[in-house]
């Protein structure tokens, strides 16, 4: 029961309601959904920076309620990476979201999501193959395994994801699409510190020094872009990025692609909408960027 002190509070300094099992998720919304009220789901895996509040800021535009999510999710890590170490910090999270707008947190143990005995997988293809689905081959089915449950469980309207990530919101745009899953997905445009930098929970891991350098890759895609747009072939302007960040400091270099838009099939010229996408290491940090390229 709220107390009087809380129910005096202005909605975003109330303490964000916390459910943790599927059964209470459902109840909530299910009686959102009774009252004729919309929901949206905002899947995160914690950590929460202004990038995920303005996913939350979104999903309050195209819902009348919103359930945000935290859970780290051990099926899209391989052994080596940094599930142990990702950043966890749920009471902070909950009072940013609540200060969002969020009107639930959906917040399970890894026991709750897989328990005993789980056994099953999902395997997908598409625009999964290449980039991020070559460098860390377990994530995307990681991804569609925990994202697809997220969906039957809080049983959203619409869920709403950053195009920081842009291969996982394709990836999971053609899933949810392939699965027959009735929620609309909706793409949020990257949100970035102000020297361009793309906002990651991984930005944790870069010293000060990294940190001021890390820039430099947005820099280098977004004057890749233009380059482009203008008619480049994509070898030299993807050459020149990598030119570029090398420069700066990046050490290993993932990928850095031309790809379609809306398929992610690899193109050597942006003759319609394209995204310019790629991955390199700066000191611990594995930073991930895009940038669209429209044709003149």
């Amino acid at each position: 029961m709220t107390s009087l002190a809380a129910a005096r509070l202005p909605e975003s300094e109330q303490p964000l309601p916390v459910v943790r099992s599927v059964d209470d998720l459902r109840a909530q919304v299910s009686a959102w959904h009774r009252d004729g009220k919309t929901v949206a789901l905002v899947p995160t895996m914690g950590a929460l920076h202004d990038g995920h509040l303005a996913l939350v800021r979104r999903a309050r535009e195209l819902a009348d309620q919103v359930v945000a999510s935290v859970f780290v999710n051990p099926t899209q890590f391989a052994p080596h990476e940094d599930f142990d170490r990702y950043p966890r910090d749920e009471a902070g999270d909950s009072s940013k979201l609540a200060s969002a707008g969020c009107h639930l947190l959906y917040a399970p143990t890894v026991r709750a999501m897989y328990p005993e005995g789980f056994a099953t997988a999902i395997s997908v293809g598409g625009p999964a193959e290449g980039l991020c689905g070559t460098f860390r081959p377990q994530m995307f089915g990681g991804v569609a395994l925990v994202v697809t449950k997220l969906f039957l469980q809080a049983q959203p309207d619409v869920a709403v994801f950053g195009e920081k990530d842009y291969q996982q919101l394709m990836v999971i745009r053609r899933f949810a699409r392939d699965l027959d899953i009735p929620v609309r997905v909706e793409g949020l445009p990257t949100v970035r510190e102000a020297d361009g930098l793309a906002m990651s929970s991984r930005n944790a891991y870069l010293s000060a020094d990294e940190r001021a350098r890390a820039p430099e890759l947005n820099r280098a895609l977004r004057d890749a872009a233009t380059a482009l747009a203008g008619g480049a072939e994509a070898a030299t302007a993807l050459e020149a990025v990598r030119t570029r960040i090398t420069a700066a400091g990046f050490g290993s270099i993932d990928y850095v692609e031309l790809r379609d838009a809306d398929t992610l099939v690899p193109v050597t010229r942006a003759e319609r909408p394209a995204r310019l996408l790629a991955a390199a290491w700066m000191g611990k940090a594995r930073l991930i960027d895009n940038v669209p390229v429209l044709p003149a």
